[in-house]
């Protein structure tokens, strides 16, 4: 993989505000994507600022992770310079004819900078090379093979996404780990299907990525019969309206950028954390030491001004020398909750 590169460390200088203005100024329309491939990357670091160099001059945002076993990005792509990127991602030839997954839902607010950051794996899993197999994978199924062995009284379909995500929309009748992380889930998972190693086993998650690690995980662990959804759920919704398929998915499918979902149905099938009505609108406590992520429905966000309990909505309201005083405090030390966990917020 040729690499050219400058030898300055390439980031984002800008404070969030001011992104986030000159993301509202711009005059032309963006695609929201996702995208991933397992592929060795002898030099994660020197691959890293090169293609931060390109996406920058294209005035790409997004997410993305690198490492030795290949990449996972999330993006935002001015449309006019799409064709420009798929050139310039094509020059090595290990990213030729990459599966990109488009968002459904899509106002071009989803990333208002580029993160490129080089990690141990671009997924977190724990696993170690003695655990999986990434060439022995599941079988990909498409929408509506998905469809047809969802029907079958033998298939175990498993969420192979976190809690929270799962907790706003998945496909009826699935197993819904109650994990907060991807790392946590492969063995909750596992213990689940212990005894049903014959047994069909389909798995979803969001794209597809975190499906292509567990199918080989579990036919590492002796499952015959494991299969995933191929592009994950952004594409099964993508082949259900292009062929005129029945959508099995219910509710939102969680996202992980500014939008955190976008509709897959009509169906609200979670409640909102403080009131309890349906409500299936992710949000993060106003107030930054806490930045708890939750469900709240419009009535208790304007109640609460968007935070998640009193003492929080106290905080807010203090003068902002004082939030920073907390926010020092609280930032050495260490965090116990990130997400929702229980019915305990309080209004």
């Amino acid at each position: 993989m040729p690499i050219k590169t400058s030898k300055v460390i390439l980031h984002n200088k800008l404070d969030r505000d001011t992104l986030i203005r000159k993301l509202n100024e711009e005059s032309f329309s963006r695609k929201t994507l996702s995208f991933y491939r397992y592929v060795e990357i002898k030099n994660p670091e020197e691959f890293r600022n090169s293609v931060y160099e390109k996406w920058i001059s294209l005035k790409c945002f997004g997410r993305i992770y690198i490492a030795h076993e290949g990449i996972n990005a999330q993006m935002s792509i001015p449309e006019h310079n799409w064709q420009k990127f798929i050139n310039q991602l094509e020059e090595w030839e290990e990213f030729k004819n990459i599966a990109f997954k488009i968002a459904i839902e899509d106002d071009g607010k989803s990333f208002f900078k580029l993160s490129i950051k080089v990690r141990k794996q671009i997924v977190a899993d724990g696993l170690t090379m003695q655990d999986y197999d990434v060439t022995n994978v599941g079988k990909h199924l498409n929408a509506k093979s998905w469809n047809d062995l969802m029907e079958s009284e033998k298939s175990i379909v498993v969420d192979m996404r976190n809690y929270y995500e799962s907790e706003i929309g998945h496909f009826s009748g699935s197993i819904l780990p109650q994990s907060e992380t991807f790392r946590e889930e492969l063995p909750e998972v596992l213990n689940m299907l212990k005894g049903k190693e014959n047994n069909p086993v389909l798995l979803y998650c969001t794209g597809g990525i975190r499906c292509e690690k567990t199918s080989s995980f579990l036919k590492h662990h002796g499952f015959q019969d494991v299969n995933q959804l191929h592009g994950g759920i952004i594409d099964y919704v993508r082949q259900v309206h292009e062929e005129g398929l029945e959508n099995k998915f219910k509710g939102k499918n969680f996202v992980f950028d500014e939008r955190l979902g976008e509709a897959i149905s009509k169906d609200v099938i979670s409640n909102c954390h403080q009131c309890g009505e349906p409500n299936d609108t992710h949000v993060n406590c106003s107030n930054k030491s806490c930045n708890l992520l939750f469900i709240q429905c419009k009535k208790c966000q304007d109640e609460t001004e968007l935070t998640c309990s009193s003492e929080c909505q106290k905080i807010i309201n203090l003068p902002e020398e004082e939030q920073i005083l907390i926010r020092r405090k609280r930032g050495t030390e260490k965090r116990d909750k990130r997400f929702y966990r229980s019915h305990s917020l309080k209004k």
